[in-house]
């Protein structure tokens, strides 16, 4: 095992980038070599995030520039399509982490379904593997292009894996109701959306379509064997960052919401950045924002077969750079928590 690895950032830049470096400057076994970007050669990263020290660290290239001899890492923080670009161009040594879509769906039919691209990298696709860290940790070493799921999905998929895999719920009921801060969107936000007072109003959108809905589906459906499409509708909230999901259940026979909380309490015990809050008590994203918790409670309703589970994230940390950097330090057999504390 090396002493340190070598790392470099495509897509140094937008919200998703910043915070990897963010993290990625303070943690202990890692030295950043590369941040590429399409635009701003030249600059330092300092100029998008002042608190960003930048003595140590490179002036943004373009990735064209890349000596892949120099690096043990590359994360990919780009528009989907462009890491097919970097996966057939890459060394078999090196890691590719990627936090876009290109590797999260293993039907490559389905990637092009729904977000209207062909996959290009399709021999690829049984080489990597789609990583949320608490249900793939014993893998991950094992795999040189590692997917890092949507930030809906992550929020959404922490507390219902175990509950599908359990066979406790009405897995045909699933209904999912999740808001977003507006960085989810990324900077070209005024570009995707066009809702007045955007900034300053609720606002559903991909209502019954919302791409993240396929990996969601495949994730769980995989988990239950069976096929399985959920019922999800995401909204923009006029904050920053976080996730706040909402999730209405149907339990199975004599199931409890009790049962639900002491099933998920049990199997998130050793997951450090999953806490599950007492049962039956309200939560929100104030606790979360900027850092890599995801916290879960559950919550009885007033039907006896119903139970709602609401689960909070910061969407650029323990939905995108956060578990990222989780994945890379599982994968390297480093201690979990390297960086994002």
């Amino acid at each position: 095992m090396k002493d340190s690895l070598n790392i470099a950032i495509a897509g140094a830049t937008g919200y998703v980038g910043i915070e990897l470096i963010k993290i990625l400057s303070k943690h202990p076994k890692v030295k950043i070599v590369y941040l590429f970007a399409q635009k701003s050669i030249g600059k330092s990263i300092n100029s998008f995030d002042k608190k960003i020290n930048k003595r140590s660290l490179p002036k943004i290239s373009k990735i064209e520039s890349i000596d892949w001899s120099q690096i043990d890492v590359i994360f990919t923080a780009l528009p989907n399509g462009e890491a097919h670009k970097i996966a057939n161009k890459k060394p078999d040594d090196v890691k590719l982490i990627d936090l876009s879509a290109d590797f999260r769906l293993e039907n490559y039919k389905i990637y092009k379904k729904w977000y209207g691209i062909d996959h290009s990298s399709k021999n690829l696709i049984k080489n990597s593997i789609y990583a949320i860290t608490e249900f793939s940790r014993s893998k991950l070493k094992n795999y040189n292009i590692i997917s890092c799921p949507g930030c809906y999905p992550t929020s959404i998929q922490l507390p219902l894996i175990p509950l599908i895999k359990k066979k406790i719920i009405n897995e045909k009921n699933i209904i999912i109701d999740s808001k977003s801060g507006y960085s989810g969107a990324g900077k070209n936000i005024k570009k995707k959306f066009n809702f007045k007072n955007l900034f300053n109003s609720v606002s559903s959108y991909g209502v019954g379509s919302h791409r993240h809905m396929a990996e969601i589906d495949q994730e769980i459906s995989k988990i239950s064997k069976k096929k399985i499409k959920v019922t999800f509708t995401p909204h923009l909230i006029p904050t920053f960052r976080g996730i706040l999901s909402t999730i209405y259940l149907e339990t199975m026979k004599k199931n409890s919401a009790k049962k639900i909380y002491n099933l998920l309490k049990k199997f998130h015990k050793n997951n450090f950045f999953v806490k599950i809050a007492k049962f039956n008590k309200p939560i929100g994203t104030g606790a979360v924002i900027n850092t890599n918790f995801c916290h879960i409670t559950v919550c009885k309703d007033r039907k006896k077969n119903r139970v709602i589970i609401i689960s909070a994230i910061d969407n650029l940390i323990k939905g995108a750079s956060g578990q990222a950097v989780q994945n890379m330090n599982v994968a390297y057999q480093l201690k979990e928590s390297f960086g994002l504390k």
